[in-house]
Formats: C-alpha cells, sequence, structure tokens
C-alpha cells in the first residue's frame, strides 16, 4: 500500500553498560558507567540503521536523504541524561559512529586552496542534544512523580502481584547466595535480575558458579514487574506515563517529517528501557504480540517509518518495526488491531489526546503539590524554601540589629551635648 519512506523516528534502547540500582519503590536511579561491550552493540545498531535507512541498496532508503556526509539539518538526535544518562550518552555517540562512520568526503578547502579532511579519516561530528530531567521529562517522567509513586505502592498492594510474589518465594529462596545480602523479594525483582545479569557477563567466576536456569527466571519476574509498573489499563493512566511523555516527541516529529517545509528526516531517541514497555501496550501490541510483554534488550530499537501512500489522494502511512537486541533484524507489528500500516492522521488521533507536552502537564499528573513549573525533586523546592527564608530572616535579623545599635549610639551622642538654650534652636527627642 505504501512505499516510498519520506521519514524515520527511532527509539533506541542504550548499550550493555554496569550494574544499574533503582530503588523499588520510587525508581531513584544510581551512577552506572557504559562498557566496550554496550559500546559495540550500539555501534552495530548505528551500522543496522545505515543499511536500511541511509543506503542507497535498500528498499527503505528515506527519500532525500545524505547518506555519505551527514546534513544537519535532516537529522537529530536526543540523548536522556537522567537514570542511566552517562551510559546513553556514550551508547548515542557509539550509534552515530556506526550510522555516520568517517568519510574522506568531509573535508573543507581554504582560501589557500589546501584541502583539510576532517580528523580520524573523515569523523563526522554530529551534535547529540541531551535531555535533562531538571528541564524536560518527556524521557524520564517517572522520577520525583507522587502520583507514579503511590502507582508503584498499589501494584505492589494488588492481589495479582501478592499472588506472585507467593509463587515467586522458593525462587527467591534459591538465589540467596548469589546475590549477596541484596533484597530477594518480587519488588526488587528488576534489580536483581540486573545484578546476576551483569555478572554473568563480565564476572567469569560467577559465571561458572551460576546455575543455568537462574538467569532465565529471574529475568521473567523483573519482565512481570516491568510491565505491571509501566502499564496502565487505560491509556491515560499514570502507569502510562513513560509512554506518554515520550508520544511529545513522538507526535511532534511526524508533524515536522510529514509537513514538506520542514527539512528533517531522521530522528533519533536514544533512552532507557521504559518508554518502550508503556508504548508497546498503549499501542495495544502487547494484546497481539505477548512476546513485547517484556524488558527490550540492550541496544533495541523501535521505528516508526512514515510511507507515503499512492495516488491520487496522498497519504501518509505509518510502518511500526522494533528490533530485540543487536542481533536481530526489525520484525513489523500492526498497532491498534490493523493488519497492515496505519494512517499517520489516525495514530494521531488515537493517542494526542493523552500525550503529556508540557511541565505544567507534567506536575499535575502527578499531582505535585508546589509550583506547577517546578522541575527538581520533590522535596527539594520545600528545602530550598526554608533554606532561603532562614537565610533572609537571619540578614533581616542582622539589619535590623545594626540599625538599632546606630540609632542608640547617635541617641546617645546627643542626649550628652548640651540643649541650646534659644528656643529656636531646640530639639525634640
Amino acid at each position: 500500500m505504501s512505499n516510498k519512506v519520506v521519514g524515520v523516528l527511532v527509539i533506541a534502547r542504550n548499550g550493555d553498560r554496569e550494574e544499574f540500582y533503582q530503588d523499588p519503590k520510587t525508581y531513584e536511579p544510581s551512577p552506572t558507567r557504559s562498557t566496550p561491550l554496550g559500546a559495540v552493540e550500539s555501534w552495530l545498531l548505528g551500522s543496522y540503521l545505515r543499511s536500511e535507512y541511509l543506503s542507497p541498496s535498500s528498499s527503505s532508503q528515506i527519500s532525500g536523504i545524505k547518506h555519505s556526509v551527514v546534513d544537519t539539518r535532516q537529522v537529530h538526535f536526543y540523548a536522556k541524561a537522567g537514570g542511566e544518562g552517562a551510559a546513553i550518552f556514550d551508547s548515542t555517540m557509539a550509534l552515530l559512529q556506526g550510522l555516520y562512520p568517517p568519510n574522506p568526503n568531509n573535508k573543507i578547502t581554504l582560501a589557500n586552496e589546501t584541502t583539510i579532511v576532517a580528523p580520524l579519516g573523515g569523523y563526522q561530528y554530529i551534535p547529540i542534544e541531551t535531555v535533562e530531567p531538571a528541564n524536560d521529562r518527556s524521557l524520564e517522567p517517572w522520577t520525583d512523580c507522587l502520583a507514579f509513586q503511590r502507582h508503584v505502592a498499589d501494584v505492589y498492594a494488588s492481589p495479582e502481584f501478592k499472588a506472585a510474589a507467593k509463587s515467586a518465594q522458593s525462587f527467591f529462596r534459591s538465589i540467596r547466595d548469589y546475590v549477596f545480602g541484596r533484597p530477594t523479594t518480587l519488588e526488587n525483582a528488576v534489580n536483581i535480575y540486573d545484578y546476576i545479569n551483569t555478572q554473568l557477563v563480565y564476572n567469569q567466576t560467577y559465571a561458572y558458579r551460576l546455575p543455568p536456569t537462574l538467569i532465565d527466571q529471574a529475568r521473567n519476574f523483573a519482565n512481570y514487574h516491568e510491565s505491571a509498573v509501566f502499564s496502565a489499563k487505560e491509556l491515560g493512566g499514570i502507569g502510562n506515563l513513560a509512554g506518554r511523555t515520550i508520544l511529545h516527541p513522538i507526535l511532534d516529529s511526524l508533524d515536522r517529517i510529514t509537513f514538506n517545509g520542514d527539512p528533517l528526516k531522521f530522528l533519533l531517541i536514544e533512552t532507557s528501557y521504559q518508554p518502550f514497555i508503556s508504548l508497546f501496550h498503549m499501542l495495544g501490541l502487547t494484546k497481539e504480540y505477548p512476546e513485547l510483554i517484556a524488558i527490550p534488550n540492550f541496544a533495541s530499537a523501535l521505528a516508526f517509518e512514515i510511507r507515503r501512500g499512492p495516488g491520487p489522494e496522498i497519504r501518509d502511512f505509518l510502518r511500526i518495526k522494533f528490533k530485540n537486541g543487536s542481533d536481530q533484524g526489525f520484525q513489523t507489528y500492526h498497532a491498534f488491531g490493523h493488519k497492515a500500516d496505519i494512517p499517520v492522521t489516525e495514530f494521531v488521533y488515537k493517542l494526542e489526546n493523552y500525550a503529556i507536552t508540557s511541565q505544567k502537564q507534567w506536575n499535575a499528573a502527578c499531582n505535585l503539590p508546589y509550583d506547577a513549573y517546578a522541575t527538581s525533586n520533590v522535596a527539594y523546592p520545600t528545602l530550598v524554601s526554608a533554606t532561603i527564608q532562614a537565610v533572609l530572616a537571619a540578614v533581616f535579623f542582622v539589619g535590623v540589629l545594626t540599625l538599632v545599635k546606630q540609632v542608640w549610639r547617635r541617641r546617645g551622642v546627643k542626649s550628652h551635648e548640651p540643649v541650646p538654650t534659644d528656643a529656636k534652636h531646640s530639639v525634640a527627642l
């Protein structure tokens, strides 16, 4: 039905990294770092995207895009800065090295006719825009969100979760000798899986010791946990917060790409795994494809291809593809029960009312008790306000004390001066 690719939006997960801890109740993150393995995974993803969307020999090549030396007007790259931010940014750089590798045509001729090729054989320096949670909640809306924290607590208190926790007791008892004091509960399943998986990949002694069935069980419980937390029965539910905020750049890029006057043709959002889970639920994909009820692998990619339909009525359609990790190719998935590409207009119509597009809307969704435009930690504004008030009070007190001393000093001096007898020069105290 639709063949010509006029633009592509890709949401990519970062490559492998060191152990990453998230608070089970608030999802506050701990620091982590990327690894050479993660860089290779992301580079392979970038190379795959290049062969899919930039190569002239590909049937999915984006129409009109420059494939050798990047035209920065045609592309845009976002990297999440919160949570796994350092690893995500490194993954974005590695992906871009695969997407636009060094090219000797990346050169310039100077006024004296000397030709200069960029370092490393024409390395291409492509701008990456980081998305800081303090300024933009589109890629990490779940931290510091009171309503989301209540949602997590409700999930843990639900009969379904309690039943799952009861059935998982034997597994969590069996792994105590392999997690070294970490809480062995279903609430902590994500951190348990992350630790075991990280050790299994990078620690040979641990890998030789771990029974082979435990990693799959740990992953299954982590998948159940994250699917329960990052989804909701209603599209506008707080459990879909990760999907609702990333909808803003998705819908905005669709609008830009389908508008003929905008040069944008390819947009990449490098982020963590949470938005994938919410989007799969929101798009109705988990009903048709239950294998998507899971944490995506490192260096996974979700692509939205904008394809132009045949005439005489020119319409744009959306083809959704997903590849789970760097060792698989794209598979096509159909949203909202469709059996083919979905019209862009229908896609936007079904989702635009659920997108969170501003800081004010995020604050409202999170039921935050402070200024609707505040962006910092929930407790931070109160703490800062109290500190500022204390400082101002101290300054005010010192100022008043100094003024009183000066007044009394002047009055003391005047009380010892002789009072003129001439009434015209008398001073009233």
